[in-house]
């Protein structure tokens, strides 16, 4: 059964999170370019106890441009979240952090692994998401922030731990499903049962270099991130250790399940060749049997006056018997060897 991962929403969500309590208070953004504005003008007005976490959905160039105008995003950070071809990676514009990392989640009936984009932004007083794809991980971090006031109360950080966890639990159930996938895989290669699996395993293979490709750069970028620093709280240290943790070890996960693909599609690879070797036996067989009595018969067709036994009354069941015979011969010792 293929799973939902997250909604397909488009627009802004805007929320105020108290940091001394963590209480949250919604922005009302449904109305297009009125609720942005009702945004806009909230977090202008933001006290020094509240941080804002603005949520953006596959947003254009104008969109983006005049929220990153309001809270001072670079150009260029603008540019990367826009484009949403970026590689896991965290940057530092003044005093605005950004980080990307990718979404990936696995779809059963197809078994492919698709994937998407998240950017983060970090600012003093904001924490803004800007989100590609299908899968939202936006959505259960609003909800374990709601759960868990105290991470809230640690600022626009806690909104990237949020972020980053959800993400990486993600990796871990895709890279569950992968090896499920894998396993049965293993089963037919190794069945009695003859299919040609190349085409399935390498589909699984590549699909498992692309999520390879969306884990292991987020590695480093995670490490970085469990750095205390001026303008990170060190209660957040352990928990981005934690995330690091997973990261971790589902990239060993994907590294493990590359190679042992490697080495599925090889033994399969020399199934077929066992298969083929078979075939050639049993062609090459049947075959060696075949010509003793087109030998005899092309001996006895060559209409030559003077040839032994042509006056003989039973030549030719004689003929017959030697070739029945010798096939039967052949056929009883192919057949001992395993060659039939």
């Amino acid at each position: 059964m293929e799973r939902a991962h997250g909604s397909t929403r488009k627009g802004m969500e805007c929320e105020i999170y108290q940091n001394r309590t963590g209480a949250c208070e919604r922005i009302d953004c449904g109305q297009e370019d009125a609720g942005c504005g009702a945004a806009l003008d909230r977090l202008g007005a933001l006290a020094p106890g509240e941080f804002a976490w603005i949520r953006v959905t596959d947003p254009s160039q104008e969109e983006l441009e005049r929220l990153g105008k309001h809270l001072d995003l670079h150009p260029l950070a603008v540019e990367d979240a826009v484009q949403a071809h970026q590689r896991p990676k965290q940057e530092r514009y003044g005093d605005v952090l950004a980080v990307a990392v990718k979404t990936l989640w696995f779809v059963e009936r197809t078994a492919d692994v698709e994937t998407g984009e998240v950017m983060i932004f970090l600012g003093p007083s904001f924490a803004l998401t800007v989100r590609h794809g299908a899968s939202d991980p936006t959505v259960e971090a609003a909800r374990r922030l709601a759960e868990q006031p105290a991470m809230a109360r640690l600022g626009p950080a806690g909104v990237l731990h949020a972020v980053t966890d959800v993400v990486v639990d993600a990796y871990a159930e895709a890279a569950a499903q992968v090896r499920t996938d894998l396993t049965e895989l293993e089963r037919c290669v190794f069945s009695p049962v003859r299919q040609d699996l190349t085409e399935q395993i390498y589909s699984l293979k590549r699909e498992v270099v692309e999520f390879r490709d969306a884990v292991q750069p987020l590695v480093p970028v995670m490490q970085s991130l469990t750095e205390a620093g001026a303008d990170w709280p060190r209660e957040l240290v352990p928990y981005f250790r934690d995330v690091v943790d997973h990261v971790t070890r589902t990239g060993t996960e994907v590294r493990a399940l590359d190679d042992l693909l490697g080495s599925v599609l090889d033994a399969h690879l020399a199934t077929v060749g066992t298969w083929q070797n078979d075939d050639m036996r049993r062609i090459s067989a049947w075959a060696a049997i075949c010509a003793v009595p087109t030998l005899i018969a092309g001996i006895y067709g060559m209409n030559f006056a003077h040839m032994p036994e042509l006056d003989w009354r039973y030549g030719y069941p004689g003929a017959l018997a030697v070739m029945a015979l010798g096939a039967g011969w052949l056929y009883r010792a192919f057949r001992r060897n395993g060659w039939l």
